[in-house]
């Protein structure tokens, strides 16, 4: 996966979100809520393994050898 697919990977994710968000009712909120957390923590992983790719890159060496890091691992980043 390359820059531009994690991209338009986390554009998705974030289409999804705003979608669930906006949509949001009593009788699914439950579902909606478990769905958001996975959208979360995907776009967690998305984002982290764009930065890796473009330090990486920064740094000389291939971005392709960049691997997304478990959720628990992102989650737990300070902003």
């Amino acid at each position: 996966m390359d820059n531009q697919d994690l991209l338009e990977r986390i554009q998705s994710l974030v289409e999804e979100e705003h979608r669930l968000r906006d949509s949001s009712n009593s009788e699914d909120d439950t579902d909606n809520r478990a769905r958001l957390a996975q959208l979360e923590a995907q776009l967690d992983q998305c984002w982290d393994l764009l930065r890796q790719r473009r330090a990486k890159k920064h740094a000389g060496e291939n971005p392709d050898d960049a691997e997304p890091r478990p959720v628990n691992e992102v989650e737990g980043y300070r902003q």
